[in-house]
């Protein structure tokens, strides 16, 4: 963590399953842990201002702004974006206005990125925002980043290549990766395979790979979106998203099985507590929580989507990587690398 570089997050306190108390909970983690910490934060203000005064390590380092407006789960994306009395909306605007670095909000995914491209606007030469995710790996970071998880269920080839450049970009400042290998999600690996999409698309992310400072791999299958062959994996949001909620049942399926084995008999309970420590030790390795937190790319801000269901580990999770990206001139780089990328295509003739 770049501990020392000041940084103010806006934060949605009103959006989650858990309400504001789990979300105040996780900013209070957060601040015990970095110093470098300032919140802004958007809700009921009286409700507020009864957790925070509870949190001493949050004395002087929270404003609260009382807004009576929620977005729900069930609201619809369009109608969300039109409302202007929402903590969503107001934790958005306090980055567009310049008062906070990044904003973090556990609400309405379809409305948080609609209310987030009116609002922030896309960068320059973005046709299509992004989701990216983290994603448990066997790489030595320990996460690889996939995108698009969600943003848009459409990608053509110039989409997948503006991913490929804003994953690697995400890698390079999240998790510090300084040339970030790229793969291109197919049904195979041998390149005639795949959409004819897929296909212009595998040229042109290799063709753009100097400019963009990552080393393409081409084709990579579902099998190495956990695994070491590279850091990130590009597609679409329809693909993306379907990949995403396998693979949180599937862990989920694994956990509840295992339980169930040591349960099973005596023997297998005292197999268990021979295994606490190992079993504990995958656990947090796999912990949905610890990597808790979408992030918007190709907006003229960083916005961090946490989980609804996220509990103050997880908040705290989310809050970490957007005091990252933030701390790392994350937006400005991005916006830098996507402009030269467009830059070199119209002089090439292929924009």
């Amino acid at each position: 963590m770049r501990d020392g570089v000041q940084i103010t997050l806006s934060i949605d306190a009103m959006g989650g399953d858990r309400g504001p108390a789990a979300v105040v909970a996780g900013i209070a983690r957060s601040a015990s842990k970095n110093p470098a910490l300032d919140f802004i934060v958007h809700g009921n203000g009286a409700e507020l201002e009864k957790l925070v005064r509870k949190r001493k390590v949050l004395r002087d380092r929270v404003e609260i702004r009382d807004v009576p407006g929620v977005v729900t789960m069930h609201d619809k994306p369009s109608q969300a974006m039109r409302r202007t009395d929402t903590s969503m909306r107001s934790a958005i605007d306090a980055v567009k206005d310049g008062e906070a670095q990044a904003c973090v909000s556990c609400g309405n995914t379809g409305a948080l990125m609609a209310t987030s491209m009116i609002r922030l606007r896309k960068l320059d030469g973005v046709n299509r925002p992004a989701i990216a995710c983290l994603w448990p790996s066997r790489n030595p970071q320990g996460f690889n980043v996939m995108l698009d998880v969600g943003a848009d269920i459409r990608a053509d080839a110039r989409d997948l290549l503006q991913y490929a450049m804003m994953g690697a970009s995400y890698a390079r400042n999240g998790l510090g990766l300084e040339t970030p290998r790229v793969g291109l999600l197919n049904v195979g690996t041998e390149e005639h395979k795949g959409r004819a999409e897929l296909k212009e698309a595998n040229e042109l992310i290799e063709n753009a790979s100097d400019i963009g400072g990552y080393a393409f791999k081409g084709f990579v299958e579902g099998g190495d979106i956990p695994g070491d062959r590279v850091d990130v994996i590009v597609t679409d949001g329809f693909t993306g998203n379907i990949a995403l909620k396998t693979g949180e049942g599937t862990a989920k399926l694994v956990g509840d099985l295992l339980k169930e084995a040591f349960k099973a008999t005596p023997l297998s309970r005292i197999a268990a507590l021979l295994a606490l420590t190992s079993l504990k030790r995958l656990q947090k390795r796999i912990d949905p929580r610890r990597v808790n937190g979408g992030v918007f790319l190709g907006l003229k801000g960083t916005v961090v989507k946490s989980h609804g269901s996220a509990d103050a580990t997880g908040v705290s999770a989310a809050i970490k990587l957007a005091y990252e990206l933030s701390a790392s001139g994350f937006t400005d780089r991005l916006a830098a690398r996507v402009a030269s990328a467009v830059a070199t295509s119209q002089n090439d003739g292929t924009s």
